[in-house]
Formats: C-alpha cells, sequence, structure tokens
C-alpha cells in the first residue's frame, strides 16, 4: 500500500474514532429524516425516506427560486458544492424538497494532489465540519462525495480510495444518509476501478446527455444488480452535436430539447427504474455554457422553457395550464444552421423565426448577434458571459429582423428569443461565418 493511502486512512481511522461518540449522542435526539437504499424481493432497487419509497424528481438548480421545482412536481434538488448549503436547504425544507449536498471533493484536473499529507488532512477536516454542521437538517438527502473526479483523472490516482475512507467517516457521523459519487459516463472500466477502491459508496451516480442512450448497455454490463442515480442529464451536449465548416456545434432549439427530456425519461429512466433509483435534470436555471442557453431550461431574465414544461408533465402527468411558446423553424436569408452560412462584414441580412404559442398569447420577440464562444474548458467549468454585439439588429421585436454583420471576420452566432409575456419564452440560435472584406 502506498504511504498516502496508509496515511489517509490512519488519519480517518482516528478522525472516526474520536467523532464516533459525539454522533451516536447527537443521532438520539437528530431531526434527520433516514434515508436508505434496499432492494425488495422482486429485485427492484428503491430508495426510502423515513420509512417510505422516494423516487427522486430532481434537478440541479441555479440563479432561480428553488420553490420553481415543488410547483412543478419535482421533489429534490442537488448541489454541486456546500457554499450557502445552510441557505439551500432551508429554502428546499420550506418549499417541501430535499437536497443531495455535493462535499468540496476537487477533481484531480484543478491540480490537487492526492498524495499530499497536508491536502488530505485538510479534505478530512472540511469534509468532517461539513457534515457535522448539516447532517441533522431534515432537508438532506445524500451525500455526495466530489463532482465528476474521474474526469480526465490520471491513470494511477488514488482518489477513489480516499473516496471511501471519506465515506466511512460521513457513515459513522452520520447514519441517516446515503454516500455516492458522480462520474462521468458508466463505462465499464470506471464503474469496476470505482467498486474496488470505494465499496463504502451505497451507490454509484452517472451524469450523461447524448450518452444517456447508453444507459441500458451500462445497466447490463454494470448495474444490473447495482442501484444507479442519474445525477446530471438534459439535451445534447456541445462535444455530441453536428459542427459547422468552421467546428460551431449545431445548438438544439428550446423546443428541441424539450422532446428530448420527454424521449429520454419516458424511454430509459422509467423503462429503467428497477435501477435507476432517480435523477437530477441540468440545467433548472441559467448559466453560460459555450452559449447562454445551451443546458438553461430558464432564460437570463428568469422565463421558463418548454423543459421546465415537459419535466412538470413528466413529474405529474400533467401539463402547466399555460405553456411556453415553441420554435418550429429559425433561418438566416432562408438558410438553416446546417447550411455553414457565410456572410460579407457590415452588410445586412435578414434572419426569422416561427414560433407558435399552445395557448395562443401573443408574441414577442427579441434577437442579438454574439461572437462565437472562444472557451475550451470542460466539466461544466465557469466561463464568461458573451456580450452582445452593439448595434447589430434592427427591428429586434419583430419575428424578422435586419441584422448588420459585423466588422471583424470570424464566428457568430444570430439569437433569437420568444415570449408569450407570461413568464414563459422560446429560444434558439444560428451560427454564421463572417468573410474576409472584398478587395
Amino acid at each position: 500500500m502506498m504511504e498516502c493511502e496508509r496515511f489517509v486512512r490512519a488519519y480517518l481511522h482516528v478522525a472516526v474514532t474520536l467523532f464516533a461518540a459525539i454522533s451516536m449522542a447527537s443521532s438520539e435526539s437528530s431531526s434527520a429524516i433516514p434515508v436508505e437504499v434496499i432492494r425488495e424481493d422482486d429485485g427492484r432497487w428503491v430508495l426510502y425516506r423515513g420509512g417510505k419509497p422516494y423516487f427522486v424528481k430532481g434537478a440541479g438548480v441555479q440563479g432561480v427560486d428553488v420553490s420553481s421545482v415543488a410547483e412543478r412536481g419535482g421533489n429534490s434538488i442537488r448541489t454541486w458544492w456546500v457554499d450557502m448549503a445552510q441557505d439551500r436547504l432551508d429554502a428546499a425544507h420550506r418549499a417541501g424538497l430535499t437536497v443531495s449536498l455535493c462535499l468540496p471533493i476537487a477533481a484531480e484536473r484543478f491540480g490537487v494532489n492526492y498524495r499530499d499529507r497536508a491536502v488530505l488532512l485538510d479534505l478530512a477536516n472540511r469534509v468532517r465540519a461539513a457534515v457535522e454542521r448539516f447532517k441533522d437538517h431534515p432537508a438532506l438527502l445524500a451525500w455526495i462525495i466530489g463532482n465528476e473526479l474521474n474526469l480526465s483523472m490520471a491513470d494511477d490516482s488514488n482518489v477513489y480510495l480516499v473516496v471511501n475512507e471519506l465515506s466511512k467517516l460521513i457513515r459513522m457521523l452520520d447514519p441517516h444518509h446515503p454516500t455516492t459519487t458522480t462520474l462521468v459516463g458508466a463505462e465499464r472500466e470506471i464503474v469496476a476501478r470505482v467498486r474496488r477502491d470505494a465499496p463504502d459508496l451505497d451507490f454509484l451516480s452517472v451524469q450523461t446527455y447524448g450518452g444517456i442512450a447508453a444507459v441500458p448497455k451500462w445497466i447490463r454490463q454494470s448495474f444490473k444488480d447495482q442501484p444507479l442515480m442519474l445525477t446530471e442529464w438534459g439535451p445534447l451536449g456541445f462535444w455530441e452535436v453536428a459542427r459547422t465548416s468552421w467546428d460551431a456545434p449545431l445548438e438544439q432549439t428550446s423546443t428541441e430539447k424539450a422532446q428530448r427530456l420527454l424521449d429520454t425519461y419516458e424511454d430509459v429512466i422509467q423503462k429503467h427504474s428497477k435501477n435507476i433509483i432517480g435523477s437530477y435534470v441540468f440545467l433548472w436555471g441559467q448559466k453560460q455554457e459555450r452559449s447562454p442557453t445551451w443546458f438553461s431550461m430558464h432564460t437570463e431574465t428568469g422565463e421558463s422553457t418548454e423543459a421546465v414544461d415537459a419535466m412538470q408533465r413528466l413529474w405529474t402527468g400533467h401539463w402547466p395550464a399555460n405553456r411556453a411558446p415553441a420554435i418550429q423553424k429559425v433561418q438566416i436569408e432562408g438558410k438553416n444552421a446546417r447550411q455553414n452560412i457565410k456572410i460579407y462584414p457590415n452588410s445586412y441580412f435578414e434572419a426569422s423565426v416561427r414560433a407558435t404559442d399552445p395557448d395562443a398569447d401573443p408574441l414577442t420577440y427579441a434577437w442579438s448577434v454574439k461572437r462565437e464562444s472562444r472557451e475550451t474548458v470542460e466539466g461544466g467549468d465557469f466561463e464568461v458571459a458573451i456580450e452582445d454585439e452593439s448595434g447589430a439588429v434592427a427591428q429586434p421585436r419583430q419575428a424578422i429582423a435586419q441584422i448588420l454583420s459585423p466588422a471583424t471576420p470570424g464566428p457568430y452566432r444570430v439569437y433569437v428569443y420568444v415570449y408569450d409575456n407570461a413568464g414563459h419564452a422560446a429560444h434558439a440560435n444560428v451560427p454564421f461565418w463572417v468573410l474576409e472584406p472584398e478587395s
């Protein structure tokens, strides 16, 4: 056994010994609602909360009120950090939601050395502090020990050995809530490795987008007799779609994304509920990730899209009383995004959208132009928002807009938002290339 592994296990063994008495004493008067994963007689895996089956109908939330998840029929949210965890837990509890709380275990790709004694000592102390602080909260559902630790992981990584020891520590401090860790994908090799190095985990969680089609294969290969949580899933990722000749990924419209959520949930999550104990759709809110709309189920100004309506339909069996608009087509000069649209600089061109509203609400429109993202970060890491190109749009409130192409050659996108003025919106974008000026 390597020295660092001996150290972390020895340290955490001492920590467990020191805090076991505290844990047992506090658990007697704990206000925590016990959660456990049980295999039923028919082979199904079921998450129980307070002695009752609890299939997670969850969302990863950012930038919107968590109560909106409950209003749409969801029952849980997840985090990627413990910052503001108290506020999150309290808000979730008021709304009748639970929280899967992600502990601060950074992936090695951020430069963390899990063979460094000081790093391991600090990590164990931070995990202990978080668990002791939040373990008795009635909204707590589960502990997530690190997010996507296998992304760009070194072949000789010992990170999951560390995860296992942290799981043991958590279990002693908090006997009422299960532990998990999230993986990018679930190919046979990584699942086998995590099971070997971190057998103390109660279940594994997987994050996947277009790759969710492989879930039935993953279940046959690695989860036939094991529980599985999907802690991120949603539209096709920017790494999974067709691209222009200049390598710009083609984003689905908000309407296409909503249909994908419906199909995915019914074809994968519901059909494989014998092993899948719940899921968290991504992202209930808004963030910049290659575009301001790629994974966002809400706009920057808070309007909900068809993706939110789709989740309400899946969670409750009913559509909302008033639904978001839908986009049928968006074009530049009569061409769609797959046609590698190229425009000369400082020249006007026409952009058009065809949209409808299920409730016949009057629609308004907003157009903008942004340069193409130059980001190369992965794993959902922070990206700076891209500013609109000033003065690029004429008639911005119409279904047809006149766009002035930027003076600087290169890749850009035209964005359109369609609003029903009832708190809902649809959106789409089309990439285009500004050519060098004619000589």
